[in-house]
């Protein structure tokens, strides 16, 4: 997939592919002129002799130090160097690859003063599959993305570690196998790159991607939960939410409308006297509508933030002013991280609340646990355990990063967003909401082998179609653990329910 960086914004389709596709990069002709006009700039102010942050002085708490001009580069590298201080696992390289593609896109916009030599290395990076090896820790999201952005950088002046092409190497290695010298950094490009909530920004784009994926899977297994209990169709019709006026609520009604219409499990208990059904399935487009709309809103803020210029001091040559400012301060990535792991953790509440009435026989009107030799059988017992266990990991998770803030830099940097980790544990979250919904389809799944010859919808029975490929219905105990792990990774990824179904555009 070829992606020419220009002037148009990027889409969240096409921040979806970058992390699933192999892609190349490249400039556009304008691009590459507001690019060299910004730097030019950035060079013969730091050739005078007026104090200018970033550019001739240290940084932080130590903005009041004027550097010598012979000094500029080395003050750039020496921050690089000194701020590659992150730890724990490493990032993912679909991640570091979305982390360039940003820094690429904001730098590219030509407020920041970097050179159009550094900005086309960072597009060969990703052209040779040369991903810097960034740890995952060590970022309070503000001042940018400081240390893992650091690590980054590293990468193109020689320095740290890279996976190229698959295999972990030393950068300098890898840029002498791929036939580059390492860069030397011009006055402010180390700033450049060092600023910005790059990082944290992708960490939250593949997690919402994740949630996207999650979302459909969760409609559906609701839907397929309703069926097996045969549950009433009442509470979802059009008018009850057409009063309330929720546009996320209505969305979800109409969708769990379209996935059972036309079951005969349905049609089978029409006229039966049962006048509520427990919340978990009659309020699902309250609380699924709830979260969708929170999704909505989390894709426009990120999607902002993707296309957003976020280091500092930024460039307006042509005011022929260098101004500082704050916009790496990323509270806008933190506050949206932690309105995400609440409807995650929502989600999968609701989906759990499901699966224990499925295995609880004085609410399904199933056999206990889902399995006809019950006693001699456990059959779903501890599957609903287990989802238990995770939605309550969930809810810890979902405690806000954002109401978080410690001074760093001698109080210089008195309140930062915590926006890298609040991003960075949802993927732990979408993980356990995967197998969460793994175990619901799958119990409901089974639930649903109790009404036969009656058949479900069409639509629902593509869908359990899909998930039978992953497990077959249950005579007699047997672990399911990795049939759930197996479904789970479909889920998260995205690989189930394309072709039956196909949920609403979250966006």
């Amino acid at each position: 997939m070829n992606i020419e960086i220009n002037n148009q914004p990027l889409s969240l389709e096409l921040l979806r592919n970058i992390l699933t596709e192999d892609i190349a990069i490249s400039l556009s002709i304008g691009i590459k002129e507001k690019i060299t006009h910004s730097s030019k700039y950035v060079i013969n102010k730091s050739e005078g002799n007026d104090s200018i942050y970033g550019i001739n002085t240290g940084f932080g708490n130590l903005a009041n130090v004027k550097i010598d001009k012979s000094d500029l580069n080395q003050l750039q590298r020496n921050l690089v160097s000194s701020h590659a201080v992150g730890v724990g696992e490493l990032l993912p390289n679909k991640i570091v690859k979305l982390i360039i593609v940003l820094k690429v896109y904001a730098l590219a916009q030509g407020y920041s003063g970097a050179s159009l030599a550094l900005v086309e290395r960072l597009c060969e990076f990703i052209n040779l599959e040369l991903y810097p090896c960034i740890p995952s820790k060590g970022s309070v999201g503000a001042s940018g993305d400081l240390a893992p952005l650091a690590h980054l950088s590293q990468a193109l002046i020689g320095e740290g570690y890279v996976n190229y092409k698959g295999v972990k190497l030393s950068a300098s290695k890898a840029l002498a196998k791929s036939d580059l010298k390492p860069i030397e950094l011009g006055p402010k490009e180390g700033l450049a790159l060092l600023n910005g909530t790059q990082v944290s920004t992708a960490i939250a784009l593949n997690a919402y991607f994740e949630t996207e994926n999650l979302f459909t899977s969760a409609i559906i297994s609701g839907a397929l939960t309703l069926e097996a209990t045969k549950g009433s169709i009442t509470p979802f019709d059009e008018r009850i939410h057409e009063v309330r006026g929720q546009k996320g609520q209505i969305d979800v009604a109409k969708e769990l409308n379209k996935l059972i219409d036309g079951s005969e499990i349905l049609k089978s208990h029409a006229n039966c006297d049962r006048i509520q059904d427990p919340y978990s399935i009659r309020c699902q487009p309250q609380v699924m509508g709830a979260c969708l709309d929170s999704i909505r809103y989390i894709a426009s803020i990120l999607s902002i933030e993707a296309n957003a210029v976020t280091d500092n001091p930024l460039v307006f040559a042509d005011d022929n002013e260098i101004i500082s400012g704050g916009n790496f301060h990323a509270e806008p990535v933190a506050l949206v991280a932690d309105q995400l792991a609440v409807a995650i953790a929502e989600i999968g509440s609701i989906s759990e609340r499901r699966s224990a009435l499925l295995v609880d026989s004085n609410l399904s009107g199933l056999p206990p646990f889902l399995i006809k030799k019950s006693g001699l059988n456990s059959g779903f017992m501890i599957h609903q355990v287990t989802a238990a266990a995770l939605v309550s990991e969930n809810k810890l998770f979902a405690h806000p990063a954002s109401v978080d803030s410690i001074p760093t830099s001698a109080n210089q940097e008195d309140h930062v967003s915590m926006a890298t980790h609040a991003a960075y544990r949802l993927m732990n979250m979408n993980e356990n909401l995967s197998y969460i919904l793994s175990i619901e389809l799958l119990s409901a799944s089974q639930g649903i082998e109790f009404h036969k010859p009656l058949k479900t919808s069409s639509l629902l029975q593509k869908a359990l179609a899909e998930v039978r490929t992953f497990s077959e219905p249950i005579e007699d105990d047997r672990s399911l653990a990795n049939e759930i792990e197996a479904l789970s990774g479909a889920l998260i990824q995205g690989h189930i329910f394309e072709q039956s179904y196909k949920i609403f555009n979250v966006q």
